[in-house]
């Protein structure tokens, strides 16, 4: 059988190169476990000299403790060969001519040479790879205390929730014992039940979407500074440069979902007052655009145009900013790098209108109507990150400055919103 090997492997000049040349190791072995065939690479691995593998059982491979086991793996394989990876799922371990264990990847074919059944198996040596896992894992420890300080927010901010339905269910309890005497308390109840519930919704969904909106970031963040551990070793300064800005890019996006939910928080607890002042309109929109740009996709710039009757107006330039910076941060999001994000500013009767139109991915007809409901994000938006509260959020704002926010879209081509407000 061994001539047989040899003669196949002799009589194909391409096949031997390959054998011989390849970087991982190559072993052919016949249907009894005998290794027939054995490349430079998997000699080195093991711990043999060059031909000392030829005629030992496959098993010499392995630790003693896997011997009976492979046995029974081997005619399984050759009572169904097929192309494979073995060990999907589990750590494989080899054993070297010393006595010495190493971790190892094992591919596995078949092929018949001369009416011989021969399995061909291809081997890579990961001690390298599992060290570096390790190194990842320690990375990963590091970074839970960096985002300690995030989860304490979060914390925070969930204790909040549950105070405030402890306090309605207190309310409640007290409602219900005034049924008997006054109909409005059964209103006052029903009202706070109502309300619970919706509490008890928002929690939930703040849960799902915190834990879901966090992981990809954070993974992100994980992934970066690891590698930035292993580029500066290398001095290599640009793509330590280009993972920074993935760390920076992943916080802002933490740092956004933070705000969206405290934005949320203080709209329902009623805390957002307005507080008017005099303002340069286009000094402000003009700072604006320059905050945005940092977070503009390739190739994306921002177009202003301005039809006023004064640049002076009375604005609270901290709802302003919530509601514009969120329009124009969605037209960048939603929209493909080099496209041009438009800013239509006019004054309309008593009225200033903000108009901002991008040439983005558009919205759904059937999703329109729920376009401002809370949590809600359309069906075409596939894995662009996002909470579903921003247009919520904006339409909260623009209804405490006693304005309208209209918009239109067609999938495909883009968005144009719409927000008026009254200059009075």
């Amino acid at each position: 059988m061994k001539d047989a090997f040899q003669h196949a492997f002799s009589t194909s000049d391409t096949f031997r190169e390959i054998f011989q040349g390849s970087a991982e190791g190559i072993l052919m072995v016949d249907a009894d476990g005998i290794i027939q065939l054995a490349n430079p690479v998997s000699e080195r691995i093991f711990g043999y000299l060059p031909g000392e593998l030829i005629g030992k059982p496959l098993e010499v491979l392995l630790p003693l403790r896997y011997h009976a086991r492979h046995v029974e793996f081997r005619r399984m394989f050759h009572d169904n060969p097929a192309p494979r990876r073995m060990g999907a799922g589990r750590d494989l371990v080899a054993q070297r001519k010393d006595g010495t264990e190493f971790p190892v990847e094992v591919s596995l074919s078949y092929k018949e040479i001369n009416k011989l059944f021969v399995v061909v198996a291809f081997i890579i040596d990961i001690s390298e790879r599992k060290k570096s896992e390790e190194a990842l894992r320690r990375s990963e420890e590091q970074l839970l205390v960096y985002a300690a300080e995030l989860e304490k927010k979060v914390h925070i901010r969930t204790e909040a929730l549950n105070k405030l339905i402890e306090d309605l269910e207190k309310a409640n309890l007290f409602l219900q014992e005034q049924i008997a005497e006054r109909k409005k308390a059964e209103e006052d109840t029903k009202k706070a039940l109502d309300r619970e519930r919706e509490l008890n919704e928002l929690k939930t969904k703040f849960v799902s979407i915190a834990s879901h909106e966090f992981r990809t970031p954070l993974s992100s963040v994980l992934s970066s500074a690891s590698l930035i551990g292993q580029y500066a070793k290398k001095g290599d300064l640009d793509k330590i440069d280009k993972h920074v800005q993935r760390i920076k890019s992943s916080v802002n996006h933490l740092t956004a979902i933070l705000n969206d939910f405290l934005s949320l928080g203080r709209l329902e607890e009623g805390r957002v007052e307005i507080n008017n002042e005099s303002v340069d309109y286009t000094e402000y929109l003009q700072e604006l655009v320059e905050e945005v740009k940092p977070l503009l996709k390739e190739g994306q710039h921002i177009q202003t145009d301005y039809d006023l009757a004064q640049r002076v107006l009375q604005l609270d330039k901290r709802v302003m900013r919530n509601i514009l910076f969120n329009l124009i941060s969605n037209a960048s999001k939603y929209s493909s790098a080099n496209k041009t994000i438009y800013i239509t500013s006019r004054s309309v009767d008593h009225s200033l209108e903000i108009v901002i139109q991008d040439e983005g991915i558009g919205i759904p007809e059937g999703d329109i109507k729920h376009m401002f409901e809370r949590f809600f994000r359309a069906s075409n938006v596939s894995n662009i990150q996002g909470t579903g509260l921003g247009l919520n959020i904006v339409k909260r704002y623009v209804d405490l400055l006693g304005g309208s926010i209209d918009f239109n879209s067609l999938e495909g081509k883009g968005s144009t919103f719409t927000v008026t407000l009254p200059l009075s």
